[in-house]
């Protein structure tokens, strides 16, 4: 349906071609009409005053730089995107005080009947802040889509993790013209208010009392519009616009196969790429092995396919359904996801949603356990899930951010549940079936996958059309590309042509376009809208004749000139041949290589002026000036504050080579780099940068180059001239503390063990009360402790540190962390403090202590999490018993059970009664000095 409305988009832009490219200038606006209100762009067919728009609906009025939409009431316009065919407006939110009364129906969307808006599926969510539940439904009270909460304690809404906790959020099942919503309140919660409403996801509101939310409505045009505009049409463009829709002149029979081979196994179409055998694919990945009728994907254990869709650019396959059976253990987290690592495959995004069937909450997580999505339920007694009414009794969904290689799932049971079971899928959602949720039997759900084509797939491939290319979105503002066959998708939604792109002559033609294109002619297929309970299109054949084109044609009766009476000369004819020779030869051998050299020269100039632009650009977007006006301030910071150009880093790194890459996190990726004095250093190039934070940014970038402690790793500079900054630190050669306890052949002596825990609590003592503003580092973890080559601990990496005012006690926040080192208090309120890094240190200190991993899928559900497991032990006076050999080898029984009882007090839920980094330093060293004396003594007496 995206290329249909794209398709239009052709249609309006071609009507701007001839003057855009006589120009040379982009043009938005019809001639005499202007295309900005403040700082926001109106195209055509929008218009600002009604001669400037296509039709009434499109009339813009723009009041005090701010531009409205008149046919809507005056709903303030913050964005047109041509490429989405959407307008994005503000609409007014109205809010749900929770009382005594259970249910309050209340009709919040603006009416859009009658007019060519919808709500768009595509660009919104619906969101209910509150404890509860909440429902979205059509004006006969047919339910659509809705969510559930649960909430905990004084638990604060966080939109960045809408999961379930005081927060949740789903998609819509269709565009819509209106809607209505309706609010239940948990029994027990005495909140004041909760609010469901629609909202743009690219714009969701970070503002709680914000009174308007921002929509994306689908604008459409209808076929009066689009005639309109192809009349308008010149020659050239209307065979441009011909040629683009339809190129070929063939009749044929659809083709799915390569050549030679069978495109169907049991009942199941496959399509090249794939192919049955390994001669009738494009490559080993997407190899189909075709046993008893049923197709298997080779690559990943035989995966039953069950569908390939070349229009997508997915393949459907049957994976298993992972249970978690819930008794007394509060949570369970279960590795779900096939691993696709290397393989051309991702999980879609577009085609699978998140399902939780049971009663809690569920999280999908990546492998670096950062939350990626979740939803919450509520089970009411016999209630039970309804595959049709998902939204949030016993069952809810939602979608994925962005496309997955793997995932875990982490399952926290509603506290008082004693249900038997519960699971956590991702599943296609075209399959999603209908009936009750609890289907023990169902052992295998099907998921949609993203397959992708390299550079050279694409050059094996015969493509129908021109190929094309996808970007492909991988979260944290980063994408891949993959290229595939354009390929007109909403002609497969209505059977024609049918066939496969990725075959020369794979697609036919209906027989009405196969007849007009004997003539000669074009085949156009236009469109008209209707609305019914869904956004659907009936299609329309046009044939455009000949004279689209005869501009480019001699007249058929026109007359060839006649060679044979031109007089001859032979003397003059070759005279003239020599001369006009000598001359086009003197001519060329000394113009072109002047032209070649006038160009280069050029192309060299214009190349480095756009760079330097371009540098400047990102130096003062990313914070530049602000920090040029904090050096005025303080002419100290320049000493410190080192600002390394581009050239310098690229140089460094050898552009950013893959063998200097010293590893990758959810960040950025680090890279090893030499100075151009020697000095060996570690670059920190960022995948995402907010830019709402840069004045933030740039006081922990001069207050961090100020930190000056032994067991922090300095910062040395930054480089700002860089679609996103960069770090410059001293470079640690001897890894992380995570690689050297879990990856390494050599163990670490007990004396090391407890050096290292002494110098982390010090720095990070340091760091909340030894400097002019407390830095809370708030991602404590062993991958962040790095050693030097005589095992001194640095601690690294403040990508997600904050600096609070001596006077504050707290720092209220979005989520962050590391799940399984996250503060379980800090997890509920959103509010973090130093007792939040004594936590996360806890978790270290254990890691120290028995040597296992922070969440290990090797330990029972039950004790899945290293905290709980160390907690449990110590509850059952067992904790001997998980500690390290080397540590039991070389500690006595008083000096482990003196760090475990530390590493209690560390880990406690409540963060009042947890000790201060300060005192967990001192304790430490004494403990660490005992030891070294007791060590000593034992060595003198042997």
């Amino acid at each position: 349906m995206k290329s249909l409305f794209q398709a239009y988009h052709l249609l309006i832009l071609f009507s701007l071609t001839e003057t855009t490219i006589a120009t040379a200038v982009p043009r938005y606006a019809k001639p005499g009409c202007n295309d900005t209100c403040g700082n926001v762009r109106i195209p055509y067919p929008f218009g600002i005053g009604a001669n400037c728009s296509i039709n009434k609906w499109y009339v813009v009025d723009c009041h005090s730089s701010t531009p409205y939409l008149s046919a809507l009431n005056q709903l303030e316009i913050l964005g047109v995107n041509l490429e989405n065919q959407t307008v994005t407006v503000n609409t007014p939110k109205i809010s749900y005080c929770q009382n005594p009364v259970p249910n309050n129906g209340l009709t919040m969307s603006v009416d859009l009947g009658g007019s060519p808006f919808l709500y768009s599926k595509s660009h919104n969510k619906f969101v209910f802040e509150g404890c509860g539940n909440a429902v979205m439904m059509d004006n006969g009270s047919r339910v659509l889509t809705g969510c559930a909460t649960n909430c905990l304690g004084d638990f604060v809404s966080d939109r960045n993790k809408c999961f379930g906790i005081s927060c949740c959020q789903t998609t819509i099942p269709h565009s819509l013209r209106l809607y209505n919503v309706n609010i239940t309140g948990d029994n027990g919660y005495d909140r004041g208010c909760g609010s469901a409403f629609l909202v743009d996801e690219n714009s969701y509101v970070s503002e709680e009392n914000s009174s308007d939310v921002p929509v994306s409505l689908l604008w459409t045009l209808s076929q009066g519009d689009i005639d309109q505009e192809v009349g308008k049409f010149t020659p050239a463009i209307k065979r441009e616009f011909a040629s683009f829709v339809v190129n070929s002149n063939k009749r044929v029979v659809p083709k799915y196969a390569k050549p030679g081979c069978s495109d169907i196994c049991g009942n199941v179409k496959i399509p090249y790429p794939f192919g049955i055998g390994g001669d009738c694919s494009v490559n080993q990945w997407y190899i189909i092995e075709c046993n008893s009728s049923t197709p298997y994907l080779s690559a990943f254990g035989h995966l039953e396919v069950l569908d390939v869709n070349t229009a997508n650019q997915t393949i459907t396959v049957n994976t298993p359904k992972i249970s978690a059976c819930q008794n007394s253990i509060r949570k369970s987290s279960k590795t779900m996801s096939i691993d696709l690592g290397l393989s051309p495959f991702l999980f879609s995004k577009s085609h699978n949603i998140f399902v939780f069937e049971g009663c809690g909450n569920a999280v999908m997580m990546d492998q670096g356990s950062q939350v990626l999505t979740g939803c919450s339920t509520n089970c009411h007694n016999g209630s039970r899930g309804d595959r049709n009414n998902c939204f949030g009794i016993s069952c809810c969904q939602t979608t994925i951010p962005h496309y997955l290689k793997s995932y875990n799932i982490n399952i926290t049971r509603q506290a008082g549940d004693d249900r038997a079971c519960g699971s956590a899928f991702l599943m296609d959602e075209n399959s999603y079936v209908k009936g009750t949720f609890s289907e023990e039997n169902s052992s295998y759900v099907p998921i949609s996958l993203l397959w992708t084509l390299s550079e050279d797939d694409i050059n094996n491939v015969s493509c129908y059309y021109s190929p094309g290319t996808l970007e492909v979105d991988l979260g944290n503002r980063t994408t891949m590309k993959s290229w595939k066959c354009q390929f007109f998708e909403f002609f497969s939604n209505y059977n024609f042509p049918q066939g496969n792109p990725y075959v020369g002559d794979g697609l036919n033609d209906t027989e009405d376009c196969a007849r007009c294109k004997d003539d000669g002619s074009y085949c156009l297929y236009d469109t008209t809208y209707y609305y019914d309970a869904d956004y659907l299109i009936k299609l329309k054949l046009s044939c455009i004749g000949t004279q689209l084109s005869s501009s480019a044609k001699a007249p058929a009766n026109a007359e060839a000139p006649d060679f044979e009476k031109v007089p001859k000369n032979d003397k003059v004819i070759k005279s003239s041949k020599t001369s006009l020779g000598l001359i086009l030869g003197i001519s060329i051998s000394i113009g072109v290589p002047f032209v070649v050299a006038t160009s280069y020269i050029l192309y060299k100039v214009i190349k480095q002026t756009i760079a330097r632009r371009r540098r400047k650009r990102f130096f003062k977007r990313n914070g530049g000036l602000l920090l040029k006006q904090q050096q005025e301030a303080d002419p100290s910071i320049v000493d410190k504050t080192i600002l390394f150009t581009s050239h310098e880093l690229k140089k460094a790194t050898d552009n950013f080579n893959e063998s200097k890459v010293l590893g990758r996190g959810g960040q950025g990726t680090v890279y090893k780099g030499v100075l151009a004095d020697g000095r060996i250093v570690a670059v920190k190039k960022s995948k995402v940068f907010d830019e709402s934070q840069l004045e933030q940014f740039i006081n922990e970038v001069v207050i961090l180059s100020q930190v000056n402690h032994r067991n922090v790793v300095k910062l040395l500079g930054c480089c700002l001239e860089t679609e996103v900054p960069m770090l410059v630190s001293e470079f640690i050669p001897n890894g992380t503390l995570y690689d050297r306890l879990h990856n390494d052949d050599s163990p670490i002596s007990l004396e090391t063990r407890l050096q290292i825990a002494t110098e982390v609590a010090g720095a990070l003592a340091y760091l909340h009360s030894a400097t002019s503003l407390q830095i809370y580092h708030r991602d404590i973890k062993t991958t962040n402790i790095l050693l030097d080559d005589n095992y001194r601990a640095k601690v690294s990496d403040f990508g997600t540190s904050r600096f609070v005012a001596i006077d504050k006690s707290h720092l209220t926040t979005l989520v962050k962390g590391t799940f399984g080192y996250l503060d379980p208090e800090y997890f509920q309120s959103s509010q973090f403090t130093e007792k939040s890094d004594v936590y996360s240190f806890g978790v270290v200190l254990v890691e120290l202590l028995t040597g296992e991993k922070p969440i290990s899928l090797a330990r029972s559900d039950e004790h899945r999490s290293l905290a709980t497991h160390f907690m449990l032990a110590m509850e059952e006076g067992s904790a001997m018993s998980i500690f390290d050999a080397v540590v039991i080898n070389e500690g006595s029984r008083d000096e482990l059970l003196a760090i475990a009882n530390l590493a209690m007090r560390c880990l406690n839920l409540n963060g009042r009664n947890r000790p201060t980094m300060k005192e967990v330093a001192n304790e430490l060293e004494t403990i660490r000095t005992s030891h070294i004396a007791s060590t000593a003594q034992t060595s003198m007496e042997l």
